[in-house]
């Protein structure tokens, strides 16, 4: 019978799920790895962009911030664009083309990146920003000359001398001007020896910075005026060396120099307004700056070593849960079939069995090769029994014969026909063994051969009664017939005959006088039923399983005169079969025997089937 595995139990869904385990794995930690890296790549791109953009616009803005025009900013373009990877375009504020990194021809970027005005926008003072204001590096008018340089750099040095025997230790800066500030680390307490070292020398205007500042206070005055801060005299600035606050203490503008209040806004924006006009002249027109991914560029992903180290070690780990799992799930399902292997090796006369640890295929498996080691082990003792059986009854007849024939050779007994009648009963009582065994060996061999032909029932019937009708009579036991006049076979009457004629000779030998034994048939649908019953002894329910093995025999202890060879139920369930049928027996303790043969029905001759 074919066992039901359950489906969690099923090999395959085992195989399946532990595939499926491995899949989810995989695609969560490449899924993992995916968005983290493309996320950390973009991010990091995103910022080197914005760093490089920010480059350009601050190199390009301090062009602009020292020279009067874009004449030979070509170079400048070209180069910053083979050091970044970005194309670089510049244009007017009417889209006029100033210079390009790209060949002539190419289209603009759709929109500018940003817009160049050192006038209005500072990218110095901050690096990566773009703050409100001038850029320091304006300084047009207010550049020092040689000679001024020389006698402030003089100036810087002995004031960094006196800061220093105060312990401060402080830089020479050079500003875009060329005027020199002194600059203390970050955190720095200067306070003291600014106080004991300030000469007013240092932060004291040169002459061409007097002159830029004179100028600017008379640009400068017609917008205050129009403020109504017209204040009557001379207007002067306190001098900031950055350049950034022209306004401070102790001028006549110093209480204008708050931001925060109206009139500190309105007297920034004048000072801011005039400042721009004074530098105009000597700054570039402002410029539209456009960017794009320049010829030079490669691919825009390339992963970091740390980005690096995360795949390989996912990949590692996956690559090690992805082993363990498969290895734990080999030697589940690797063990039986070890154990199995091992089973099969092992000396056939053993016959070894394997135990069943799990419920699925493999389980079944073991299960089938442990039934497969009982019927060896049976059939082997089914051999042993059988060969020493057929030797059992061969031996019989032959000693019989062998013992009258050395008995007549020596004279000892006539050769009458009495003594010639027994050795040819015992003669034909072999030839049947060897007929029975050659019967079996052709149907082991699946060469018995039948030769059909349409055989009706009842004649069958009346036929093997016949051929028995004398041994019953000398048993003491009724043989009758009983058959269906519309039963007909499509059969071998030879072989039909020897089937019934083994059932009937083995009903006669298992009744007792006057008993009965009667062969029925009749048609059931498209089958023919023949039916041998007899009221002898019987057959125990234990031992109706193997009434038809070879040489069985319920009663070991009988002998071969009243038990039979053991090879005729065999042979009729081989001749049975070979005409595709079935053979069947019941039987109650006492009751006799039924046996029950089926077999396909066929048409009688001249009609149709």
């Amino acid at each position: 019978m074919k066992r039901r595995i359950p489906l969690r139990k099923r090999l395959l869904v085992r195989l399946l799920f532990v595939s499926a385990l491995i899949a989810v794995c995989s695609v969560a930690a490449t899924a993992w790895l995916a968005v983290t890296t493309t996320t950390s790549a973009l991010k990091e791109e995103q910022g080197q962009d914005l760093a490089a953009d920010n480059s350009i616009l601050a190199r390009l803005s301090g062009y602009a911030a020292t020279h009067p025009g874009w004449a030979d900013v070509q170079r400048t373009v070209r180069d910053l664009a083979a050091r970044t990877g970005r194309r670089i375009a510049l244009t007017t504020a009417d889209r006029s083309l100033v210079a390009d990194s790209a060949p002539r021809g190419t289209p603009l970027p759709p929109r500018p990146a940003a817009t160049v005005d050192p006038l209005r926008t500072d990218t110095y003072t901050e690096t990566g920003a773009q703050l409100s204001g001038i850029d320091p590096r304006v300084v047009g008018p207010y550049r020092v000359t040689a000679k001024e340089r020389a006698g402030l750099d003089a100036l810087a040095a002995k004031r960094r001398r006196c800061y220093e025997r105060f312990g401060v230790e402080t830089t020479v800066v050079r500003a875009p001007s060329g005027r020199p500030v002194l600059s203390a680390p970050e955190g720095t307490d200067t306070s003291y020896a600014s106080e004991q070292c300030a000469d007013g020398q240092l932060n004291t205007p040169a002459p061409t910075e007097q002159k830029a500042l004179n100028d600017l206070s008379e640009l400068a005055r017609p917008c205050l005026g129009r403020a109504g801060l017209n204040l009557g005299g001379p207007l002067f600035f306190t001098f900031d060396p950055s350049g950034k606050d022209p306004l401070g203490g102790g001028s006549p503008m110093s209480k204008y120099a708050n931001p925060t209040s109206r009139l500190g806004q309105v007297a920034q924006g004048c000072v801011l307004s005039a400042r721009r006009t004074q530098l105009e002249p000597y700054v570039a027109p402002v410029a539209e700056l456009f960017l794009g991914i320049g010829d030079q560029n490669p691919s825009r992903f390339d992963m970091s070593a740390a980005n690096k180290a995360k795949v390989v070690g996912a990949a590692g780990l996956v690559l090690a849960v992805t082993v363990a799992v498969t290895a734990v799930v080999a030697v589940r399902l690797s063990r039986p079939l070890r154990a199995l292997t091992e089973a099969a090796q092992q000396p056939p006369e053993l016959h070894v069995r394997v135990p069943v640890t799990t419920r699925d295929e493999t389980g079944i498996l073991a299960e089938a090769f442990n039934d497969l080691a009982e019927r060896r082990e049976r059939l082997e003792a089914q051999r042993k029994a059988m060969v020493s059986d057929i030797a059992h009854e061969l031996r019989s007849p032959l000693t019989n014969i062998r013992g009258w024939l050395e008995v007549v050779r020596d004279g000892v007994v006539d050769p009458d026909p009495a003594l010639l009648a027994s050795l040819h009963e015992e003669s034909l009582v072999l030839q049947r063994v060897i007929d029975d065994l050659q019967d079996l060996a052709a149907a082991d061999a699946g060469t018995l051969r039948v030769h059909r032909e349409p055989l009706r029932a009842g004649d069958l019937l009346d036929q093997v009664a016949a051929a028995h009708r004398v041994a019953a009579g000398t048993a003491g036991v009724a043989l009758r017939t009983e058959a269906d006049g519309t039963a007909w076979l499509d059969a071998d009457p030879v072989r039909m005959r020897q089937a019934l004629g083994n059932l009937v000779t083995n009903a006669l030998r298992h009744t007792p006088s006057d008993g009965t034994v009667s062969l029925a048939a009749h048609r059931d649908g498209q089958e023919v039923v023949l039916t041998v019953t007899d009221t002898g002894t019987g057959i125990a329910p234990e031992d109706l399983p193997h009434v038809f093995d070879r040489f069985w025999r319920a009663e070991k202890s009988r002998s071969r005169r009243t038990g039979g060879s053991g090879l005729g139920l065999p042979i009729v369930r081989h001749l049975v079969a070979a005409h595709g049928g079935t053979v069947g027996a019941t039987s109650e303790r006492g009751a006799g025997a039924v046996f029950t043969l089926r077999l396909p029905a066929a048409a009688p001759p001249g009609e149709a089937p």
